[in-house]
């Protein structure tokens, strides 16, 4: 949509310093897109660390855990559970190619680790994980806690008095 607006003191066309400010625009977000890709300023990212979901079902009560690792060999990957957090640890390696010169390098390799809350007491000994098609699929079962039962001694305080 065009548009010309005259105001006191300009009759101009506002047109074309529109699309000045838009092709602007367009440069600097393209600046910022280019920034990261640069090693100094892309410092916060540190190799490759892989995505994750995590959520839970009540039939049967579980949290579940996937993660993206393609291309991460599954004889590498370390899962641990251990007070109410889930670790994943493991390296995607870099594939060797002979006489290769490198014209552009966008995909990250090396370690990774990801460390997840997960909020509740799980039961490791029932948990499993399943790599398929480079998703690592976790599924911790819920830890039932068991009321527990027994007597609850109640200590009667008499008069001296009393006795």
């Amino acid at each position: 949509m065009l548009f010309t607006v005259a105001q006191s003191g300009y009759r101009g066309d506002v047109t074309g310093r529109k699309r000045d400010i838009d092709y602007l625009q367009g440069e600097i977000q393209e600046l910022f897109a280019d920034l990261w890709q640069v090693p100094r300023f892309a410092g916060l990212r540190r190799g490759f660390r892989p995505q994750s979901d995590c959520f839970r079902t009540e039939d049967p009560p579980a949290l579940h855990v996937v993660i993206e690792l393609p291309g991460v060999d599954p004889d590498s990957v370390e899962v641990v559970a251990a007070n109410r957090t889930l670790l994943i640890a493991g390296a995607r390696e870099r594939p060797k190619v002979h006489g290769a010169r490198y014209l552009a390098i966008e995909i990250e390799y090396g370690p990774f680790e990801r460390r997840i809350e997960l909020g509740e007491d799980v039961d490791t000994a029932a948990a499993t994980a399943r790599y398929d098609h480079g998703m690592l699929k976790i599924v911790l079962p819920i830890a039932q806690r068991k009321a527990r039962q027994g007597k609850v001694p109640v200590d009667i305080g008499r008069r001296e008095t009393d006795a």
